[in-house]
């Protein structure tokens, strides 16, 4: 099917008269996100369910599309109000109670790095893993373990072993001339852009 047969069908069969080629090429490169009516039109049309189209989810409508929840269930298993949560969604902005993100992550069936993406946490976490792994790791034990419930030895562990990863990247890069300091700058900077998921790789490797 052409981007011209799925805008058609849409129209057509879901009453959205607004839906055109051009808007769904820009779904299909990632311009532009459709919205939850959109997305299940979207997946009628394609003969598939709302998760097949999103791939890994990462935000918190797209977890729950995953699992094929309606809204109001979630919001009243959380016991928030309808409106409220639709704004969460719509805002990618988390903001229920510490036992209203626990039975979240229950119903959505979240994993660790999961649920402090979904949660607003993921930020906050890798502005402390640039820091620990650029000066003493040994000085944010405490504030990375106050956004990832995890055991103090394995975070130390973790957190002494990203730290060598950067630093050894850091010198290698220098060893091998490739560009001086631009290119251990270039390298460093990579490391630190995927400095959560060297994290979870860590945490990973050790528990494993």
């Amino acid at each position: 099917m052409g981007p011209e047969h799925v805008a058609y069908g849409m129209r057509a069969s879901y009453g959205m008269p607004y839906v055109t080629p051009d808007l769904v090429i820009a779904w299909e490169r990632g311009m532009v996100s459709p919205t939850s009516p959109e997305l299940t039109a979207l997946a009628g049309v394609l003969w598939c369910s709302p998760g097949e189209l999103i791939g890994r989810p990462r935000t918190l409508r797209e977890h729950r599309i995953t699992r094929g929840l309606a809204p109001d269930d979630v919001a009243r298993v959380l016991g928030l109000e309808i409106l409220a949560y639709l704004r969460m969604e719509e805002n990618n902005d988390w903001r229920g109670t510490d036992r209203q993100a626990a039975a979240l992550a229950e119903l959505l069936e979240l994993d660790l790095p999961d649920f402090i993406t979904v949660t607003g946490r993921e930020p906050r976490l890798a502005e402390h893993l640039r820091s620990a792994v650029t000066t003493r790791w040994q000085a944010y034990v405490r504030p990375v373990g106050k956004i990832v419930p995890l055991d103090r030895r394995l975070l130390e562990d973790a957190l002494q072993e990203l730290h060598r990863q950067y630093q050894g990247q850091m010198v290698a890069t220098l060893s091998w001339g490739s560009g001086g300091d631009n290119g251990a700058s270039a390298s460093g900077q990579d490391f630190l852009d995927r400095i959560v998921d060297n994290f979870w790789t860590n945490v990973q490797e050790i528990t494993g």
